[in-house]
């Protein structure tokens, strides 16, 4: 029986190892630097899944990860409230209407376009006298990701996964052109596949076996908000496409009691000039989102932050902005990371894919070369218009 070593227990690791578990035939042990999971990016993140992407690929991988998650008999707080993008550009309206188009190609009936007065109707918290037109996605929902994450590693302990919590990999073996385990504080751990599956700190791994993984951490921050006045229990993710301010109602993936009776709401605006690998969050960052905040939402002057429940994660950006999926280097040694802010709700599909490249030699359920890491070697490189 082959073995299997996975770095990285967040929730694309903790998919990687259910897949595997579930499909059967190796051993499998998951490796997590932090002591419990959840620590990093997961446990971070804004919780939503979305087919409304510019790529076939992407939204292939959105479509399949929805699926699985709305049909699963695992409850990871699926709740399709829906995905609302607006433009207030010619150029960006157009933009989506193309995003449109690809998703109907891809057999996706449930996104359209709308128009401001649309808009309006959709979430009437907004000021939309500059808005031009956008695209409204009915079952794009909100997921927990915790709960995603923990389903994952409960059905893959099931199946007999070994789990080391507190423990980090120093580097990966190898064997001439082949891995041969992973190295920790307690010595080598035998295998004959590798997945790395660390975000953001992907790169130090594949450093170590001679190939350049091009993922670069960037944080990205979220600010919450206790609202004075009453959100619409239908309000979706609600995102400017030419700022990049969004908002949806808030949820504490821990304690859900957090939310105020009114309802609280998560501000998060990408700022181009923050450059940080950090993922601590800086209160700096409260006026600039505010002030966004001020421009578009008509219940403004209600807000008022709760700096405590504040936070920040990095995103694990590719040059691309498309996740890396397959093998890479010397042969047994996998990627599944790199997936620009989009790594919880592709990890359903993400999990199968590298389960079956591992077990069957290739991909058989998705055609997902499009996400290799020869892309970046020959040229093939991607273009989403919808990253956040």
């Amino acid at each position: 029986m082959s073995k299997v070593v996975i770095i990285g227990g967040g929730v694309v690791g903790a998919s990687v190892a259910r897949h595997l578990a579930v499909r059967g035939g190796c051993d499998v042990t998951l490796i997590e630097q932090s002591p419990s999971p959840g620590a990093g990016s997961t446990g971070r993140a804004t919780g939503g899944a979305r087919v409304q992407f510019g790529t076939e690929i992407n939204v292939r991988m959105s479509k399949y990860s929805i699926d699985f998650i709305r049909e699963w008999d695992r409850d990871c707080g699926y709740d399709p409230k829906g995905y609302l993008f607006f433009a207030t550009s010619e150029a960006g309206f157009d933009s989506l209407k193309r995003n449109v188009e690809v998703q109907r190609r891809v057999g996706i009936e449930s996104t359209r376009t709308v128009s401001r007065e649309e808009i309006a109707e959709i979430c009437p918290l907004i000021v939309t006298d500059d808005i031009i037109g956008g695209t409204f996605g009915s079952e794009d929902s909100f997921i927990n990701p915790i709960a995603l994450m923990r389903s994952f590693h409960d059905e893959a302990a099931e199946h007999g996964v070994r789990f080391m919590f507190g423990t980090e990999v120093s580097s990966i073996g190898r064997v001439g052109g082949r891995v041969s385990g992973v190295i920790t504080a307690d010595g080598e751990i035998g295998c004959d596949a590798v997945v790395i599956c660390t975000g953001a700190r992907a790169a130090r791994l594949g450093s170590g076996v001679g190939i350049d993984i091009p993922v670069r951490p960037q944080r990205r921050q979220i600010v919450w908000a206790r609202c004075g006045e009453k959100i619409p229990d239908s309000l979706p993710m609600v995102i400017d496409v030419g700022s990049g301010f969004h908002f949806r109602p808030a949820r504490d993936f821990i304690d859900p009691s957090a939310v105020t009776e009114n309802g609280d709401l998560l501000l998060a605006w990408p700022d181009p000039n923050d450059l940080t690998a950090s993922d601590d969050f800086d209160a700096g960052f409260i006026p600039p989102v505010l002030e966004q905040s001020r421009r578009r939402l008509k219940i403004h002057a209600s807000l008022d932050v709760v700096p405590t429940k504040c936070r920040a994660g990095l995103y694990e950006n590719t040059p691309d902005h498309h996740g890396i999926i397959g093998p890479a280097g010397p042969d047994g040694l996998f990627l599944a990371c790199g997936f620009s802010g989009h790594g919880v709700m592709h990890s359903p599909a993400t999990g199968r894919a590298i389960s079956e490249m591992i077990l069957d030699g290739r991909c058989g359920f998705m055609d997902v070369s499009a996400l290799g890491f020869d892309r970046f070697e020959n040229g093939r490189l991607l273009e989403e218009s919808s990253f956040i």
